[in-house]
């Protein structure tokens, strides 16, 4: 499991390489990561070229109010939840907008770490999700672990979608 001293550094400095190459910007909607992810990308030297910043939206009602995910959305599904994700992911992308431009990217992470389940969702639901001009692409995880070892494991899995975009992005 990376940590954010190993594997996570890593892929953050990877990440925020190509994204300064490709002058391409980003910002991030965390719920269950609280921080993290924007943490270890703005760890990286450099990085205020590309990352614009961040929401978390911890609170189910603030992924509404700041991130403009449906209301009703919410409601019905609850904040664990792969069209939540998307929604989180497109609406950093506005929610970071400078003189009305997004964001080129929108990351989003919402699950559930524990102890405990969250309604249906049991500990370890993570879905995570990014968002720019070619589209959302939300994937789900089923994590093994404690609380810990469940957040960073989804702030390496976002960097890794976010890498594997990236990558896709130059190829194409």
């Amino acid at each position: 499991m990376p940590t954010p001293r190993s594997g996570g550094a890593d892929a953050a400095a990877e990440v925020v390489r190509r994204l300064t190459a490709a002058h391409r910007t980003v910002a991030v909607a965390e719920s269950l990561t609280g921080g993290r992810v924007l943490a270890a990308l703005v760890d990286v030297p450099g990085a205020s070229a590309v990352v614009r910043g961040g929401v978390v939206a911890y609170a189910t009602p603030l992924k509404s109010s700041l991130l403009g995910v449906d209301a009703g959305l919410l409601a019905a599904r609850g904040p664990v939840d792969p069209a939540v994700a998307g929604a989180m992911a497109e609406g950093v992308r506005r929610a970071a907008a400078v003189e009305g431009v997004p964001a080129d990217v929108g990351l989003a992470t919402t699950g559930v770490a524990g102890p405990d389940a969250q309604g249906d969702a049991p500990v370890g639901l993570v879905f995570v999700a990014i968002a720019d001009d070619a589209g959302t692409e939300v994937r789900e995880l089923r994590l093994e672990g404690d609380r810990a070892t469940i957040r960073e494991a989804s702030v390496a899995a976002v960097l890794a979608l976010l890498r594997e975009r990236l990558a896709a992005h130059s190829q194409g």
